[in-house]
């Protein structure tokens, strides 16, 4: 798996959907991992860009994933969307979000650009007091 890429990732609650692409855009990975053992896969996978659908814990893993020496991208769901080919499973969202995460510079089919975000940091994530509060 060391000529993995591009990995897209969609997050549920107890069993995440990885897939993984080389340079020439290949299929090299898919597969089904358990919350437990998430981790434990990509200290073992080469650095590599990551992607993942945004969502309410997308930038806790995003932070985990970069303190992994990963390159991690958060892609609103609107812009995975139109990638999805088929029904919407996990499988396909995961391909989805790893052909947008691939394909971050392209326009999309709708003509726009995609912005891909970083994770915010844990200071950041975290509210602030309002002052009339």
């Amino acid at each position: 798996m060391s000529n993995v890429v591009t990995i897209g990732l969609d997050i549920a609650k107890s069993v995440f959907q990885l897939h993984g692409i080389d340079a020439s855009g290949a299929v090299v990975l898919r597969r089904r991992l358990p919350r437990s053992r998430m981790l434990a896969f990509f200290e073992k996978q080469a650095p590599c860009l990551v992607g993942l659908e945004a969502c309410g814990t997308s930038h806790y893993w995003g932070r985990e994933l970069t303190r992994l020496g990963h390159d991690v991208r958060l892609i609103p769901p609107s812009y995975v969307k139109p990638y999805v080919k088929r029904q919407k499973n996990d499988a396909a969202d995961a391909e989805a979000i790893c052909e947008v995460t691939a394909n971050s510079g392209q326009p999309l089919l709708c003509h726009t650009k995609t912005r891909l975000h970083p994770a915010k940091s844990s200071t950041a994530q975290k509210r602030i007091p309002h002052p009339k509060s």
